[in-house]
């Protein structure tokens, strides 16, 4: 299983940046985001930025990775998923349109 990881760029050189996600810093790859300024956050897959997000976003997604290695560890999550055993699960708008129309075959 691969797993986006957040990032916040450090410094940015051309199409490289190096960024940090508060343990390690890495050099990663700005190609598919394009230029970014030192303080913005993004999601990293293998190396590369693959979208911009917004600080709170990356804060929660943080947290998400941080209880999975630790459930990896044989630890808790903490409160990492709060927000989702918070609520029920709900479908996305189109597939719960669906099933309010009746249709729950392909």
């Amino acid at each position: 299983m691969c797993v986006g990881i957040p990032m916040q760029v450090l410094s940015v050189d051309g199409i490289a940046a190096r960024a940090t996600d508060g343990e390690s810093e890495a050099l990663i790859d700005l190609t598919l985001t394009g230029p970014l300024a030192p303080g913005t956050w993004v999601l990293t897959h293998l190396g590369a930025a693959r979208e911009v997000l917004e600080a709170g976003e990356a804060v929660k997604i943080a947290a998400a990775v941080r209880a999975l290695k630790s459930i990896m560890a044989g630890g808790g999550m903490g409160d990492a998923f709060a927000d989702l055993e918070a609520r029920a699960p709900a479908l996305p708008s189109h597939l719960e349109a669906a099933r309010v129309a009746g249709k729950t075959t392909a």
